[in-house]
């Protein structure tokens, strides 16, 4: 049985997540509000963060760096900057 959220990214019902992904206060947030696609869309999101800013999962500053675009994405609606990047024209 999937449960549903409203999600904040995507401003509609939809199918939520089926448990928390991430830590914290933040994560039970994101287990509230988002949804499985605006999730699949933040991991696309990641994925290409971490690769082009050669992150480090290790390293605090680098996870902070990333939590603080999380946050941004789902929740302010704003797009994820990656340099060289440019979304294919829709």
């Amino acid at each position: 049985m999937s449960r549903t959220v409203f999600c904040e990214y995507l401003q509609k019902e939809a199918e939520g997540l089926d448990f928390q992904l991430y830590p914290g206060e933040l994560g039970e947030r994101i287990f509230q509000h988002i949804s499985k696609q605006a999730w699949a869309e933040w991991q696309k999101k990641q994925t290409m963060l971490i690769n082009e800013k050669h992150l480090n999962m290790m390293s605090e500053d680098d996870r902070k760096f990333l939590e603080q675009n999380m946050v941004a994405f789902l929740f302010e609606h704003k797009d994820v900057e990656i340099e060289g990047y440019t979304p294919p024209e829709s």
